[in-house]
This record gives structure tokens, C-alpha cells and sequence, in this order.
């Protein structure tokens, strides 16, 4: 198999239509930056596109009016990388005139490979809070200084020149704001160094701010969602002690609250927004295995123009991600496990479809891998979820198997939804086994906390018997089982053969965490908030952390090991790699490895992720067997 179809990039990652209906906008993934095109729906001829320097992401973007987006610029350094805001927000017209910087640090340039000039350079970062649909001037921006736990404010910002007037304060820090239909900031939620929620609500612009949530005498997180059409209800999603999520309805004249929609076991995956009219919340997305939606009032437009959707795209998530001003026109996304996206122009008055563009055109989804939904019990009886995909054409029985767990590893979870990896392995004639284990995000507030502190112990367990039960369910070979993962992935991989040396016949780490003590003090750098995470989730006791570090278990390692990962990383240095490598290699385990000094946290050019997954597959296929790649054309 040739690893370049998996590797290369999408052409389009997120696309949204015009208030008026006459351009796209889409984010384009390059090879070391992303940028946006917009192309005029009429021929899907482009009319301008933007691109900043070297690993520069748009983390968002938004129509402010039909002829001028809005885009928030990140950095990411790796593919593997969270996308780390700037605070720079540029706005670009559709016409293809210039684009400029509405709020800014940079001085001199925006960047390389651009000659656009800012406006008004500040030490400040902002985002979006509210595009205003009726306004096509202003939008609503949360607007914080570069300091730690910084106390932000809310303001209105006119989208040409980037004059802003200050709205809005709140008396806790890293709070973000939440609009009413009418553009009046009304509710904020932010939390000081100790990570504690504190959620305010006030009445109008004139109202003193009122304190209605405050985690650490509730015990409870609630995060504002919206307002009803009306305005006589706050949506506002509420975790509980044990279980899932759910999303309670906050009558602003009482205080009352009233539970709306709750899932028996998963929390909403992502709320559905109405797509015309007032931008209220009427449901959620929740990612019970394979998605379903579900809606506050059934009878809402919008939920049965969603029903209408999933039964004409039948086996597919469906998703609205804009419409044009007058209702009429919606831009619909349909992704499933085989299908990384394709996007649908859809009149909602003559009921039909027509095909845009595709992310991903050159992989036609039915020569894709089957992702099927499993669920376990862990040792202590603790539920455990995840997706096993199978190799097309296969019987699903005594396989070569890849364990896969994600990365994160805290709130992060995998779905049903397309993944390079595991369709690049199943390609490669692998069973692909990914475990939502304690920890992971998606089954309540309860689930994620007991991986707290469970670095190698209870969270490396829950890996350990999903093996063991592909095992026992005969889907896997019990002689071909190879661990492999990226960033915290890759941690529990070194820790899987570290603690189960006979169990898997090989490990496999990209871009790694392998030693807790380094980690922990990296952190303890931080500003005070990450500090505290760091205390609450990983523990500061160095003993305890040293007991559960790859580096110092590697005397225990009796099978090969191949890892990877850049020299500029600044998620996990790549001083864990070297060290685990030497580890490695003085108590005499066989070990590969591939640097590369110029990438970061996951390789970006083409080139190098070729030669990586070319050398992974490669590696697999000699401990426990597979198809050996073809070698990539450049």
C-alpha cells in the first residue's frame, strides 16, 4: 500500500457560506500553516485567499457580513499540537482587497510570507463572542491582557476599522461572555488560579453582575450556551457527582432551573444550534457509540429540517454549519467512519442537494474500513467504551492488532467520526483497537476525574484488559499485539510493555511524554491555574512520579520499540525521546528512532510523514506481521 493517500492533507477542513449566500469561505490546511480561501459560490472561482508564517493556524473564522470574514489566528507547532491563540484578529474581504489586522501584538510585520500591516499593535489577545447577524458593523469580542489568569472584558468591536468600546467586566478571572439576542453581554463564566467555575448572570446592560454558580459550593461546573428566542431562558450545560452531562433550561425570572436533555451515558458531544432566526441552542450531538441528535422541542423547525437531512443522507452525521441570512439556503457537512467530509449546498424550499467540495475527494469512503462501536468492563467493573476498526474484507477474527489509545490524555476521546490513523492501519491489514479509558472525555464528570493522578496505574489498566478482551473475544491474535500512540498515546504505550511485558510483541511512541518528574516541573512553570491542574491531575510527589516514568522502567522492556518525534516540540521536548531512547538501549531493548530537528509536536511536511508511517508500517509488519507499505513518490 502507498502511505501518501493517508498522509496528505485535506484540501478543505471547514467551510462556511456567506449571510447573503454569494461566497465560501474555507479553511485550507497547508503544509506548515493553515490558510483561508473564499470563493464565489456563482462558478467556486477564488476571489482572495490569506496565509500567515510558518506554523500559523485559523483557529476560527466567521462572516461578520456578506462580504467580510473575520479570522482568529493561533499557533500550532505540529500536527499533534493544540492550536495555541495569538490573539490577532484580521479581517479579510471578499472582494480580494487587502487584509488587515483588527487587533494585534505584532509591530513590525504579521508575520512571514505576508506584507500585511496591523492597524493598532497591543499587548491584548481577543476572540469572538458574538457575530451580531443583525449588525454589519460590530461584533462582540472578550478581549484579555498577556498575563496569567488574566481578568478579560467584553467589547464591541467595528469590523472595519477595529475601534472597540468596552461592554462589560466580571469579577473572576479567564472569564468568557455570553450574549442575548440582543447583542447585550448578560452572562460570564471564568475561573481564578484554583480552577474553580464562578458563573454570573446580570439582567441588562445597566444590571449589577449576580453570582448564580459557584463550583466550589455546588460542586458543580454549568457553562452558559445561550438564550432562548425570547430570551426568558439561559441554556446552560451542568455536570453532576456521577453520570453524564446535561443541559438545563435557567428561567432568568425565578432562578429556576429544569433539566432539558440528558443521555444515559455520554454527555453532548457538541449542541445544535438553531440555523435560522435567533441563534438559540434546541439540542445536542451525543456520540453514544455511533452519533445521534437529539432536540429540546422535537417540533422546532430546525430539529425536523435535521430529520429531513438524516434521512436523506441515511448512514451519515449530518451537520448545518451555516445558512444564509433569509433561511432559504444551508451549507450542510456530512461526515461518517469512512467519509472525512463532504459539503452539500441544500435549499430548504425545493428540498435538494448539490455537491460542493470534499475534504478528502481522492479516498472514496467504500474502500474505507468499517469503525464499529465496543464496549467492556474494566478489572474493577468500571464501564469502558471505544471503537475497534477491522480491515476491509475481513472476517474480524484472530488478527494482527494495533492499540491505539489518543493522546491527551484528560477530556480527550475518540469517535466514530473518520481518522487518518486507524484507516491507514486497517489499510495496512491491522485490526485497530482505541479505548475511551478513565480519564477520557464524553461519559460524565466522574469518568474524567477517576484518571486523575492514574499516570500508568488504573488508566494504563483499562488498556490492558480491552487488550485482553480482543483477546478473549478472538478478534485478536494474542501473539500479534503492538502498542502504539502519540504524545500521551505514546506514554501509555512505553508503559503498556513496561507493565505487561508479555501481553503486546512490540511499542511504538510518536512525539512522547516519558518522564512524569521532567513533566510535573514543566508545568509548575506555569501560571498559577496550570499549576494547580498540574497538582490535580498528574501530582507533584516525585516518587510516585518517577515509579510510573517510562525512563526508569525500561530495564522491564523485553520487546521492540520504534519511536519518533521533532526537535522544536514544545509540548513534549524532545529531550523525553532521547531519554527514553538511551534508556532503552542501555538495558539492551531493540530500539529505532527518527528525529527530525525542524518539526514539532507531530511530523508536518510530507516528505517526513511519509518516511514516518513508511517506517512504522515497516516496523509493525516485522513483529507482527501486516502489509509492508510501498515506498511513497515524493
Amino acid at each position: 500500500m502507498d502511505v501518501a493517500q493517508f498522509v496528505r492533507r485535506e484540501e478543505f477542513r471547514d467551510v462556511q457560506l456567506s449571510p447573503g449566500g454569494t461566497y465560501l469561505a474555507a479553511t485550507l490546511p497547508m503544509e506548515d500553516r493553515t490558510g483561508v480561501v473564499i470563493l464565489r459560490l456563482s462558478d467556486m472561482k477564488v476571489t482572495t485567499s490569506f496565509s500567515l508564517g510558518r506554523n500559523t493556524d485559523i483557529a476560527w473564522f466567521q462572516w461578520a457580513n456578506d462580504g467580510r470574514v473575520l479570522l482568529g489566528v493561533a499557533e500550532k507547532l505540529g500536527m499533534q499540537a493544540r492550536p495555541k491563540f495569538t490573539g490577532e484578529i484580521f479581517g479579510v474581504n471578499a472582494s480580494g482587497a487587502a487584509a488587515e489586522m483588527l487587533v494585534g501584538q505584532r509591530v513590525a510585520d504579521a508575520g512571514g510570507g505576508t506584507r500585511i500591516q496591523p492597524k493598532k499593535p497591543e499587548q491584548v489577545w481577543a476572540h469572538l463572542t458574538d457575530a451580531l447577524p443583525a449588525d454589519d458593523r460590530h461584533v462582540v469580542v472578550t478581549v484579555g491582557n498577556f498575563s496569567d489568569d488574566a481578568y478579560t472584558r467584553a467589547e464591541r468591536m467595528d469590523v472595519r476599522s477595529g475601534r472597540r468600546i468596552t461592554l462589560a467586566r466580571v469579577p473572576v478571572r479567564n472569564a468568557t461572555f455570553t450574549t442575548d439576542h440582543q447583542g447585550v453581554v448578560r452572562m460570564a463564566v471564568g475561573a481564578d488560579g484554583d480552577n474553580l467555575s464562578r458563573l454570573y448572570h446580570r439582567a441588562g446592560e445597566a444590571g449589577e453582575w449576580v453570582l448564580i454558580n459557584d463550583e466550589g459550593a455546588s460542586k458543580r461546573r454549568e457553562t452558559p450556551l445561550g438564550f432562548s428566542a425570547d430570551g426568558s431562558t439561559a441554556y446552560l450545560r451542568s455536570d453532576h457527582p456521577h453520570g453524564p452531562d446535561s443541559i438545563v433550561a435557567w428561567d432568568v425570572a425565578s432562578g429556576q432551573r429544569r433539566e432539558v436533555l440528558r443521555d444515559d451515558a455520554v454527555d453532548p458531544y457538541e449542541i445544535i444550534y438553531a440555523s435560522s432566526g435567533p441563534r438559540e441552542p434546541i439540542g445536542a450531538l451525543f456520540m453514544d457509540g455511533r452519533p445521534r441528535t437529539a432536540f429540546f422541542n422535537p417540533e422546532h423547525p430546525d430539529a425536523r429540517l435535521q430529520r429531513r437531512l438524516e434521512q436523506a443522507f441515511e448512514g451519515e452525521l449530518v451537520r448545518i454549519t451555516s445558512r444564509t441570512a433569509d433561511g432559504r439556503v444551508a451549507l450542510v457537512l456530512t461526515t461518517s467512519d469512512r467519509n472525512s467530509g463532504d459539503f452539500f449546498r441544500f435549499d430548504t424550499v425545493a428540498n435538494s442537494a448539490e455537491h460542493l467540495i470534499s475534504r478528502r475527494a481522492w479516498l472514496d469512503p467504500l474502500e474505507m474500513a468499517e469503525v464499529r462501536p465496543v464496549a467492556l468492563e474494566a478489572r474493577d467493573g468500571t464501564g469502558l467504551h471505544g471503537y475497534l476498526t477491522v480491515p476491509r474484507g475481513s472476517d474480524g477474527r484472530g488478527l494482527p492488532l494495533v492499540v491505539l489509545p489518543h493522546g491527551g490524555p484528560y477530556g480527550v476521546q475518540d469517535t466514530w467520526e473518520f481518522a487518518e490513523e486507524p484507516q491507514l492501519l486497517a489499510a495496512a491489514g491491522y485490526a485497530v483497537l482505541q479505548v475511551n479509558y478513565r480519564g477520557s472525555g464524553g461519559y460524565g464528570q466522574a469518568f474524567k476525574q477517576a484518571g486523575a493522578r492514574q499516570w500508568g496505574l488504573a488508566m494504563q489498566d483499562d488498556l490492558t484488559d480491552a487488550t485482553r478482551w480482543a483477546i478473549a473475544q478472538g478478534i485478536a491474535d494474542p501473539a500479534r499485539i503492538c502498542i502504539y500512540g502519540a504524545s500521551y498515546g505514546a506514554y501509555a504505550a512505553l508503559m503498556g510493555v513496561a507493565k505487561e511485558p508479555s501481553l503486546y510483541r512490540c511499542a511504538a511512541g510518536y512525539v512522547g511524554v516519558y518522564d512524569l518528574v521532567m513533566r510535573s516541573r514543566a508545568l509548575a512553570r506555569g501560571a498559577r491555574s496550570l499549576e494547580t491542574w498540574s497538582e490535580d491531575w498528574i501530582g507533584t510527589d516525585p516518587a510516585a512520579l518517577t515509579a510510573v516514568s517510562p525512563t526508569r522502567l525500561a530495564e522491564r522492556m523485553r520487546v521492540p520499540v520504534f519511536m519518533a518525534a521533532g526537535g522544536e516540540d514544545q509540548v513534549t521536548p524532545v529531550a523525553h525521546t532521547r531519554a527514553m531512547e538511551t534508556a532503552l538501549r542501555k538495558a539492551g531493548v531493540p530500539v529505532e528512532s527518527l528525529y527530525y530537528d525542524n518539526e514539532g509536536h507531530g511530523f508536518y511536511t510530507q516528505p517526513h510523514l511519509r518516511e514516518y508511517y513508511t517506517r512504522l508500517l515497516a516496523f509493525l509488519d516485522r513483529h507482527i506481521g501486516g502489509n509492508a507499505p510501498v515506498a511513497s513518490r515524493p
